[in-house]
């Protein structure tokens, strides 16, 4: 299926000064973000603590919550409505045994609200320490997965094909954890694997325009390079296109009807599909182009 018709010819390559000016601006503005708010907004996965949900028979408010556990060491806890009166409950204490998660939650509830009122429909603990672990291990994996693929495509392709993709994968990640701390969104296990998928859909669609590339180079390896980047990127834009638009309206439908539980890391993978196709072209194509300053792909050609 053609979306776009053969033969056209957009010039991607003049646009790419304002695409990387574009690029750096979201970058320092996410990086900007997280040192805003003092890091990321941590879940219970990473940061510790206890994560209790609940869901009333009747409306209520978070007001109200606090009110019944001003008493408790939760008075002091983060608690913001989860749905349609189904609330989260937050904090740094651990209710390692059903006794304290009785006396701290169950008992000031029924007090206010009445027993049978409310379900505690899950509880969820993590140490400090396995906490911090956690942490540790999730920038390892996110890091030991871009030298993974660094060394994989030197070896099948080339260095500056490689670089270019990573330094792709890199920016996209960034803009993908800006985007959730402008917003303030919690960071948690879930949202850690979504990373993970977006860096293997946006390297994906980073080879198949970077293999174009390096195809027409062998073709004609005396043509001006820029030409044959061209040349190359509107080839694939179709593909691109296509594909592109198919995930983001999976995505996009995750969103939209799948609850509450999904929004999070929907929203994760919608940012970073936009971002992942779009450093295929304008991130990583520009490394090739500087690595030709540096040493020609074939021989003495031109930018």
């Amino acid at each position: 299926m053609e979306f776009i018709k053969p033969g056209i010819n957009i010039d991607f390559v003049g646009k790419m000064k304002i695409a990387i000016i574009f690029s750096v601006t979201l970058t320092l503005l996410s990086i900007a973000s997280v040192i805003w708010h003092g890091g990321l907004n941590l879940g219970i996965d990473f940061a510790g603590g206890t994560l209790i949900q609940i869901r009333f028979q009747q409306d209520t408010t978070t007001d109200k919550i606090r009110n019944a556990l001003k008493s408790t060491p939760l008075a002091t806890s983060i608690i913001q409505q989860f749905a349609s009166n189904e609330f989260l409950i937050r904090t740094a204490e651990s209710f390692s045994e059903s006794k304290m998660l009785s006396d701290q939650v169950e008992k000031p509830l029924d007090a206010s609200f009445g027993k049978g009122a409310y379900e505690v429909r899950r509880v969820e603990m993590v140490g400090a320490k396995v906490g911090q672990n956690f942490q540790k291990k999730a920038i390892l994996a996110v890091i030991l997965s871009w030298i993974a693929m660094l060394a994989y495509i030197s070896w099948r392709f080339e260095f500056r094909y490689a670089l270019g993709g990573i330094i792709a994968l890199i920016h996209d990640v960034i803009i993908v954890v800006g985007a959730l701390s402008i917003l303030n969104k919690e960071f948690t296990i879930t949202i850690l694997a979504a990373l993970f998928t977006i860096i293997g859909y946006s390297i994906n669609d980073t080879i198949v325009v970077l293999d174009r590339i390096r195809e027409n180079v062998r073709k004609d390896p005396k043509h001006v390079l820029r030409h044959v980047i061209n040349l190359s990127i509107n080839q694939t834009l179709s593909r691109t296109i296509l594909t592109a638009f198919t995930v983001f309206l999976a995505v996009l439908a995750l969103y939209t009807f799948g609850g509450p539980v999904i929004h999070d890391f929907a929203f994760a993978l919608l940012v970073g599909v936009v971002f992942g196709t779009y450093s295929s072209i304008f991130i990583s194509i520009p490394i090739v182009l500087l690595f030709e300053n540096i040493k020609p792909l074939r021989g003495k050609r031109k930018k």
